[in-house]
């Protein structure tokens, strides 16, 4: 087995100590072992690194020059176990967040000011996008997603579900009428979605059955959040999670629409990550942070 980062240590206790009795006894070794471990490098490296002499012992100038790197190494490699050390008492560093812009502003966004107050040795970089992205290739720690998972690579932990609704400004259903069944879409317009998995038909309950019904409109956005918006602004009929647009139907800035024809659906809300059961202390916060402040239940 390649143990080269041992035989580096040993070396330095060496040149450091001025012999190998005293680098074994550091080591906890035996002379033999850390003589050995020293020539080991030297056949690596083709050349003679300590001058021995049976009293003393002298590097050379090859030996002066892998003591100064070989050194430099170990404080690293002590620097950088120190600092997880650190992290695994305290969450620190950089943790990188992705959510889709409409979770983001309205779950994500209000509540981050406690939990960075909570761990002031974090820095969190939140980016925003409808779109789905690679979490390995982003280098991204966490993301939220809200539908169906697809990536079997990711660890998933749920943070709710939220139901589906049409909904339309009453600017729009006092100038287009109020649809009082699916069959009456065809002459609205509806706010649909330009992404590649967004499906043009809507669907309802009809009867016993749940069908689908085409939609069709002026406007298709790449975002939750635009298709909220042209909606607010009085352009069409929207469907979005209710999550998304709760206050505005509360407030009757949306009203809701075909009520009566809801198949119930909802989508599922999770936080996805990479990783084992030695999941880094920022990330594991992070999400039970969000377990405890973000439940959504719609």
């Amino acid at each position: 087995m390649d143990n080269r980062l041992g035989e580096m240590e040993a070396f330095v206790q060496v040149a450091r100590r001025g012999s190998f009795a005293a680098a074994a006894k550091a080591l906890r070794q035996t002379p033999s072992a850390v003589s050995r471990a020293v020539a080991r490098i030297e056949e690596r490296l083709g050349t003679r690194l300590i001058q021995r002499t049976t009293r003393s012992l002298r590097l050379t100038n090859e030996g002066e020059a892998y003591f100064l790197r070989a050194s430099d190494l170990l404080t690293e490699l002590e620097a950088m176990e120190g600092s997880l050390n650190r992290e695994a008492a305290e969450p620190s560093g950089r943790l990188r967040v992705n959510a889709s812009v409409p979770f983001g502003l309205r779950a994500i966004v209000p509540v981050l000011p406690t939990f960075l107050a909570a761990y002031p040795r974090l820095t969190v970089e939140l980016s925003l996008t409808d779109e789905i992205i690679d979490l390995i290739e982003a280098r991204a720690d966490v993301a939220i997603r809200i539908g169906p998972l697809r990536d079997t690579r990711l660890r998933a932990k749920r943070l709710g579900r939220s139901r589906m609704m049409l909904v339309a400004s009453p600017d729009y259903l006092r100038a287009r009428g109020v649809p009082e069944h699916p069959d009456a879409l065809p002459r609205h317009d509806c706010l649909t979605f330009s992404f590649r998995r967004s499906l043009d038909t809507w669907p309802f309950r009809i009867g016993e059955d749940v069908v689908q019904r085409p939609v069709q409109g002026s406007f298709l956005g790449n975002s939750g959040e635009v298709v909220r918006l042209m909606a607010l602004g009085g352009a069409g009929i929207a469907r979005l999670a209710r999550f998304h647009i709760a206050d505005d139907v509360a407030a009757g800035r949306l009203a809701p629409v075909l009520e009566a024809f809801s198949p119930g659906d909802a989508e599922d809300i999770h936080v996805l990550f990479a990783g084992d059961d030695r999941l880094a202390l920022r990330i594991r916060c992070f999400i039970d942070f969000l377990t405890e402040t973000v439940a959504i239940r719609d």
